[in-house]
């Protein structure tokens, strides 16, 4: 029963995923590349229609279909896994990558919204492929499980082992009682600020296929431009600042976006994790301003703030878009970028890194072990907006924290076993692994990542997955323990 709902859920999922080829299939057409675009998606159409209706017999057997916690750990890391298999069919078959491994490191990167990418010359891929490259984006933002669990009801299988599972989602118990509305109400804020975004950039100028790409990176904080140059190459501050102030909706937790559009706005003042978040912002745009505008890098205060505004919200937010090469600022701004690498979003936003809430919790965790060390006798605890947090709570903060870190040191000396230098190696790993796309050395923004060897790239795409589910949806299923009855 568990394996044939399992297979069942996977093919339903799979099938959604290849639905979303189809208006890129039809968008190459209107482009005048019919040819290119009928060869890379009407086999993962095809797949996925196959899929879909293995999911409807499947259904037709007696028996409810279930996933218990445990299953759903294994869904969602097969999910995953299989979506960017899925997802690197378009670019094999199109021509635009020679090998199943650059394939498939796109297409990860693309789904875990890292952002990192192995191509030379992204403006030389027919404009249905990126379209594509940005869709997994948007697709792997919200989250595919995210977005299956809203049309289970359909096919009569529960969410709620998958949501759970699910990590890096919003926290879905303050929305609804049905998972499975809470989900229809997380993408439908989603796709709002998505089509608020695209209106906007085309405002400024841009085409349809390229608003239409960078909303999908934007709001799903990934990255992909369809750009050699990046946001850069459009030299707009208007576009900029656009894009700056939705990276910024994008890294929020969504349950106040939902609280928002309720007429809450009292969250907005009061959430910790969200005035933090701002706070690092702020701080971060305008210590680099000033070290711009100090060194003449740039010939105006307003243009020192933009670029600094728009880098260290992308860097924050993990969302990997450049508009300036970063590695030739002063030494001082490139730190700052450097220690946002650490950060990331808040925790439920599309944003990946260890999120500002853990931060905040394990902040107040020291200060009150540094009380208690005052004071051996008094009785302290970590306190979150009013609200005291379990020990339970708090201990699987500081592992999950233990394990990015371990995570990090060991995934850079397998980077640093092809003979890379040591910025390279623990900036492409804790770019991977924080989501973020750019890193430092061989990987800044101005470069990429082609020239790593396949089991370097096979290796990064593992720490893609393992940051975008958050380390422990990964990792458990590699314990004795998980496999056992």
């Amino acid at each position: 029963m568990e394996l044939r709902s399992l297979l069942r859920a996977l093919a339903a999922l799979l099938s959604i995923v290849s639905a979303f080829m189809l208006p890129c299939m039809l968008a190459g057409f209107a482009l005048g590349e019919g040819a290119i675009a009928l060869r890379a998606f009407l086999p993962g159409l095809l797949a996925g229609a196959l899929l879909l209706a293995y999911a409807v017999v499947a259904g037709m057997k007696k028996g409810k279909p279930r996933l218990s916690p445990r299953t759903g750990y294994l869904f969602v890391v097969l999910a995953w896994v299989c979506s960017a298999a899925l997802g690197a069919l378009p670019f094999i078959l199109s021509g635009a990558m020679g090998s199943f491994v650059d394939a498939f490191f796109e297409s990860m990167s693309g789904f875990t919204t890292t952002g990192a990418s192995i191509l030379n010359d992204i403006e030389a891929l027919p404009r249905s492929v990126l379209l594509w490259r940005a869709t997994t984006h948007w697709l792997g933002g919200m989250g595919i499980v995210v977005l299956t669990v809203a049309v289970f009801p359909l096919l009569g299988i529960g969410g709620r082992a998958l949501m759970e599972a699910e990590a890096p989602g919003p926290q879905v118990d303050k929305f609804t009682p049905r998972l499975s509305d809470t989900a229809k109400i997380l993408w439908l804020i989603y796709f709002g600020l998505t089509v608020l975004e695209i209106a906007l950039l085309m405002f400024g100028g841009m085409n349809l296929v390229d608003a239409v790409s960078h909303a999908f990176a934007t709001m799903a904080t990934g990255g992909f431009s369809t750009r050699n140059a990046s946001v850069g190459a459009y030299n707009s501050a208007y576009i900029d600042w656009v894009i700056t102030a939705f990276m910024l909706l994008a890294g929020m937790n969504f349950a106040l976006h939902f609280k928002f559009l309720r007429g809450d706005f009292r969250p907005f003042f009061r959430d910790t994790e969200l005035k933090t978040y701002i706070s690092i912002f702020l701080v971060a745009t305008g210590y680099i301003a000033f070290g711009l505008y100090r060194s003449g890098h740039y010939g105006s205060g307003a243009d020192a703030l933009r670029y600094a505004a728009f880098n260290a919200s992308s860097i924050l937010t993990t969302t990997g878009f450049a508009t300036a090469d970063y590695l030739l600022w002063p030494n001082a701004a490139q730190a700052m970028l450097f220690a946002l690498m650490f950060i990331g979003g808040c925790a439920g936003s599309t944003g990946g890194g260890l999120k500002v809430g853990r931060i905040v919790t394990l902040f107040k965790m020291g200060l009150s072990e540094m009380r208690y060390l005052l004071n051996p006798s008094g009785v302290y605890g970590v306190f979150l907006d009013g609200r005291y947090l379990k020990k339970n709570i708090v201990y699987d903060i500081a592992a999950m924290v233990f394990l990015f870190l371990v995570s990090l040191i060991a995934s850079t000396l397998v980077v640093a076993s092809g003979g890379y230098d040591i910025m390279t190696s623990l900036t492409s790993t804790l770019a991977s692994l924080g989501n973020i796309g750019p890193g430092f050395g061989r990987v800044g923004p101005a470069l990429n990542y082609s020239f790593f060897p396949d089991y370097i790239k096979a290796w990064l795409s593992f720490i893609m997955l393992l940051g975008r589910l958050e380390i422990y949806t990964v990792l458990v299923i590699f314990t004795k323990a998980f496999w056992k009855r």
